[in-house]
């Protein structure tokens, strides 16, 4: 006889409890706050609050698309997106790839707290540590001053703010985003390694036969979060490193919302739309990653 669902609900209650933080966390302030998308098919007025304001269909759309500095930021984003893919996503392989050759469990543990400890660094100290040290009375201006070369407007220079962006992402996050493939590595079957070992195969080729194909389907797995998280762009680290100046190549969706909404102050039905956009977006390079993925032969998502 098959157990009611109440009775299989209290058998499992503490595990459910553990469960209902998380379930609050993403039904307050992920589900409730979609009904705030109706802004972007509105004339949004204070008074009359999100409901009330008149519909306008699809006019905030038009006038989205009619706005060049949209396009700018829309550029943007593709291209840093797909430099985060191309340079930041495999140096966390790499990098746990390395540690993991490291003879000794403390160096092992040492390189890897070395290499995590910046990610719990802020963005806004972080902005601050590059403004003193690539600012133009910075250290590293100082320096080039030292030895009869010119100052470099490292920040406010459009074509070095990409390297920037994602020197100092790596920086910050390449040791936190390594720790997962740490943990793939660390459940591999060691009589893999010595049977390959007892074959002839070096260390080199021990990583290629054995290593990256048991952590080749982590990879694939996070490779497809980060296609469907593309669009994003890591709004912290753009808000706090760029100004005016670099606009042209570093201003970004999130960005361009946030200037929209708050400080040139276009209205929150356009601003609205630009984020549904976004979203959409987002939503088909997710989809569209885990279909290529899957008819490759790798693991999706479902």
């Amino acid at each position: 006889m098959e157990k009611s669902w109440g009775k299989e609900l209290y058998k499992y209650r503490y595990l459910y409890i553990l469960l209902l933080p998380t379930v609050l966390f993403y039904v307050l302030f992920q589900y409730l706050p979609m009904y705030g998308v109706l802004l972007a098919f509105k004339e949004f007025h204070i008074k009359e609050g999100i409901l009330r304001s008149p519909w306008v269909g699809w006019d905030n759309f038009a006038v989205l698309l009619k706005q060049s500095e949209f396009w700018q930021a829309f550029r943007n984003t593709v291209v840093i997106s797909l430099g985060r893919i191309v340079f930041e996503f495999p140096a966390a392989i790499v990098l746990a790839l390395l540690i993991n050759e490291v003879a000794g469990r403390k160096a092992k543990r040492f390189y890897q707290t070395v290499f995590t400890f910046p990610h719990f660094i802020s963005w806004v100290i972080i902005s601050g540590i590059l403004f003193n040290f690539l600012g133009s009375d910075g250290v590293l201006n100082q320096i080039l001053a030292a030895f009869g070369a010119g100052k470099e407007a490292f920040l406010t220079n459009p074509g070095l703010f990409k390297a920037i962006v994602f020197l100092s992402n790596i920086w910050k996050e390449v040791g936190w985003s390594a720790i997962i493939y740490l943990a793939a590595i660390a459940g591999i079957n060691p009589e893999l390694y010595e049977a390959a070992y007892m074959d002839g195969a070096n260390r080199f080729q021990q990583l290629l036969a054995v290593t990256w194909p048991s952590i080749r389907g982590t990879a694939a797995i996070l490779l497809i979060l980060a296609v469907g998280n593309a669009m994003n762009g890591n709004f912290d680290q753009i808000f706090n490193l760029y100004n005016p100046g670099v606009y042209s190549t570093g201003d970004i969706i999130d960005t361009y919302v946030y200037r929209s909404a708050f400080a040139d102050g276009s209205g929150f039905g356009v601003s609205t739309a630009i984020g549904l956009f976004k979203a959409a977006l987002n939503f088909a390079l997710l989809y569209t990653a885990n279909f290529a993925v899957k008819r490759l032969g790798g693991e999706g998502l479902v």
